[in-house]
């Protein structure tokens, strides 16, 4: 399996607003966590181009990382700018 307990704690430990691994509810660690599910889908989707269901799935999450994105764009910019940074995102 890709995405073990251990390195969702490790991204919720770094990514989210207070810094701990029970922090699962912040747009910062779910935006992490839907990042690093969108690279590891890229990958996969690289080497298996007829794997339609994957690519769906794919395009879900970037859709819900977006919805995330503009959510913390309209009520935080400086905590937006922030994760864009930390995450190497661009809009």
């Amino acid at each position: 399996m890709y995405l073990t307990p251990e390195t969702k704690q490790e991204l919720f430990k770094n990514h989210g607003r207070l810094k701990s691994e029970t922090d699962t509810g912040s747009p910062e660690s779910q935006i992490a966590l839907f990042t690093h599910r969108i690279k590891h889908l890229t990958e996969h989707l690289k080497s298996n181009k007829k794997d339609h269901s994957s690519r769906l799935g794919l395009l879900k999450l970037v859709g819900k990382r977006r919805s995330l994105l503009d959510y913390l764009h309209h009520r935080n910019i400086e905590r937006y700018r922030a994760i864009l940074a930390e995450l190497g995102l661009r809009k």
